[in-house]
């Protein structure tokens, strides 16, 4: 069984900060091609911003994105795992709690950010290899 820690090899996180502007924040998210980024201070995460907190919290509302700054708009009730927590057990928090990004954390500082894309990128490729050795060993058992 996979563990966070296994997908976080070679990833760049991308991250905002609490001060910028939504619009700021938006332009760099469009450039780095990612739908949701952590908001740190420093090391420490103090928030998430996504493009669902875009929609809901700026568009709907009628706020100007260029003078709005993420701390006023930024997700701040996180849910966070370890670089030691299972993948299976990511997903099902994600699955449970309805949200689609998770960062990864040792103690406060910030490790990783990982969508739930990744985790069924990576449960997938375990299934494939599941499969693959189901087929070899059924193979080499009828042979």
């Amino acid at each position: 069984m996979a563990r966070i820690r296994d997908l976080l090899a070679n990833r760049t996180i991308h991250f905002i900060q609490p001060q910028q502007t939504v619009l700021e924040a938006a332009t760099y998210m469009v450039d780095a091609n990612v739908g949701a980024a952590p908001v740190l201070e420093g090391t420490t995460l103090v928030g998430i911003f996504s493009e669902r907190d875009i929609m809901s919290k700026i568009v709907t509302k009628g706020r100007d994105p260029s003078t709005t700054r993420i701390f006023e708009v930024m997700s701040t009730e996180l849910r966070t795992v370890t670089p030691d927590t299972s993948c299976d057990e990511a997903m099902l928090m994600m699955q449970t709690h309805g949200f689609r990004h998770l960062p990864v954390c040792e103690e406060k500082t910030l490790v990783g950010f990982l969508s739930l894309r990744d985790l069924m990128r990576q449960t997938l490729e375990e299934k494939v290899g599941e499969a693959e050795m189901m087929r070899a060993y059924i193979q080499t058992t009828v042979s």
